[in-house]
């Protein structure tokens, strides 16, 4: 399975922006790539690169979109 790097943007919280940069058969190749587009990016921007292992862009996107639950945090990691 390929590694797919997203450029991500979320105007509204419910919207999520995806943007395929690359892909990649080698995990090394895409987090150089992912590494380097974070470092180039302003702060504060509202973009985020993610890096995501899946079997195809539908699968990848389709992970990316859902709503994830914050984990709850105890009191010794506060």
């Amino acid at each position: 399975m390929p590694y797919y790097v997203y450029k991500i943007t979320q105007p509204t919280p419910i919207l999520k922006n995806l943007e395929l940069q690359d892909t990649f058969e080698n995990y090394r190749d895409a987090r150089a790539l992912a590494r380097s587009m974070r470092a180039e990016l302003p702060a504060n921007s509202g973009i985020t690169i993610q890096l995501i292992y899946a079997g195809s862009t539908l699968e990848a996107e389709e992970q990316l979109q859902e709503k994830r639950e914050k984990p709850i945090l105890k009191e010794w990691e506060k």
